[in-house]
């Protein structure tokens, strides 16, 4: 069927291009303000002795900034930019796609003025407060319009398994944001949670954990199915199991949240309940690990030239690793050490930093030069120092959180003969110093690789011109 509706026979990618290039900018960011808080905590006197400027108050700045606007950012391009190509058509309501872009810039711009100003929920990845989160709301309700309006009017028959998981990731986090936020408004920016006590609890780490699991894991698995494929040139190494995966790993990660409540208030058996799913959720995590890994075969030799590549594949053994150690780390016995430690500090990071990080920079890698009319970007021998400096700074930083967060643990619990703790806490506090500095150096070094792919980015930007990606008129498989 030849196309004659202009409108209809391209790609729409200006609202991609956008959030690509404010993920990368929002990255620098939000990296830029862990190295601050991080600063921090080698050298109090940091805090400056001002309340905006103290830890408490820029340390949810850092997570909203990394999760919500780098990666977030990040989500929306990916996604916008898949389904399209995957359905063989133009995005739905091509204004509600802008709309979702200027929404999520005023929803970052929000955060970033309200949480140093101290105006907070005191909820884990649910600080802001309630104008905020019904704007919040409001754009992301507009996102499941466009992506699923989207999916309704594809040209293919079949939703590519990329799909699945950017769908199963809009619809549960709006789920989680919303049932989690219900608050009771008592001032313009002051708010009492509709839950109280240990149910206030749950409903949040319900939230806190799914966040990490749909947000930073399914949307991401979302990138690295269509991204890896794409830059190996290879077909997913089983479709199959993609579906397998798919399926265990949402249902299973739902039950998983009250591992971060062992030893506390909430009743025993759920506190078991959470844990029995933890280790249930190893199973699809390295299936899905697996399935990335094995893409590769035949075109291992690609990651001697491809940093790109390299990037993805790097992001999957960080994937495998972490989805190992969190299982691990919610068995009860292992739980008494671990928990209130570095250790755990140490284990977001390995996820955040090796897998959300690198897969989101790879993706982006890809897309920037096309979206800019690019054969590639700008200098590849920036992105391979960018790679470099990434791998190692997120080495120095998860070896030595791991390394304190144990020492912390182990100090926390010695006991002489006595029946007296050995240790005083600030004994503890003075032993992680060493540790606090090379966890600022790494943490400098990702930082610095962010900047060098900012810089990258904007010079493959500005010489090119944005591409206009025509639809192909017959339908293919993506």
């Amino acid at each position: 069927m030849q196309l004659t509706n202009t409108q209809s026979a391209t790609y729409n990618d200006g609202v991609i291009r956008q959030f690509s290039i404010m993920a990368v900018v929002w990255g620098v960011v939000g990296m830029l303000v862990g190295c601050v808080i991080a600063a921090q905590l080698v050298w109090p006197e940091l805090n400056l002795g001002l309340p905006w400027t103290s830890f408490g108050r820029l340390r949810p700045l850092h997570t909203n900034a990394v999760i919500f606007a780098f990666g977030g950012c990040t989500l929306f391009a990916t996604s916008y930019y898949v389904v399209q190509r995957t359905c063989q058509t133009s995005l739905f309501c091509g204004k509600l796609a802008s709309f979702t872009f200027w929404g999520w810039q005023a929803v970052i711009l929000a955060a970033a003025i309200s949480l140093p100003l101290g105006f907070s929920q005191s909820k884990e990845y649910a600080e802001l407060e309630w104008p905020i989160d019904i704007l919040i709301a409001v754009v992301w309700v507009s996102y499941a319009v466009v992506f699923f309006g989207t999916i309704a009017k594809r040209k293919v028959k079949h939703i590519y398994v990329a799909n699945w998981f950017f769908g199963a990731f809009i619809l549960t986090v709006a789920l989680l944001h919303i049932v989690n936020s219900a608050a009771i408004p008592v001032g313009y920016m002051k708010s009492y949670s509709a839950y109280a006590g240990v149910q206030d609890a749950m409903v949040q780490w319900w939230y806190g954990h799914n966040a990490v699991g749909f947000f930073l894991t399914a949307g991401f698995l979302g990138i690295m199915y269509y991204f890896v494929p794409k830059q190996a040139n290879r077909p997913v190494y089983s479709y199959s199991l993609s579906i397998v995966h798919f399926w265990a790993l949402i249902f299973t990660y739902m039950w998983a949240g009250p591992h971060h409540l062992h030893y506390t208030a909430l009743p025993d058996w759920t506190q078991s309940l959470g844990m029995a799913f933890s280790l249930i959720l190893l199973a699809p995590s390295w299936g899905g690990m697996i399935n990335g890994m094995m893409t590769m075969s035949g075109a291992w030799h690609k990651l001697r030239s491809d940093p790109i590549l390299r990037f993805m594949i790097v992001s999957l053994s960080f994937y495998g690793m972490s989805t190992f150690e969190g299982p691990m780390m919610a068995i009860k016995t292992v739980n008494s050490l671990s928990h209130y430690t570095d250790w755990t500090v140490g284990h977001v990071h390995s996820g955040a930093l090796g897998w959300v990080g690198l897969v989101s920079m790879g993706a982006l890698y890809y897309m920037v030069p096309r979206l800019f009319g690019q054969k590639q970007m700008h200098s590849m021998k920036a992105i391979e120092l960018h790679f470099w400096l990434a791998t190692v700074g997120i080495v120095l930083y998860i070896a030595s959180l791991w390394i304190s967060g144990v020492m912390e643990g182990l100090m926390w619990r010695a006991i002489n003969t006595d029946g007296t703790l050995t240790y005083t806490f600030v004994e503890s506090v003075k032993a992680k110093h060493p540790y606090y500095i090379i966890r600022l150096l790494g943490g400098l070094l990702y930082l610095s690789g962010m900047v060098i792919m900012l810089w990258n980015v904007i010079k493959t930007a500005t010489s090119g011109k944005p591409a206009i990606a025509s639809i192909p008129p017959v339908a293919a498989h993506a």
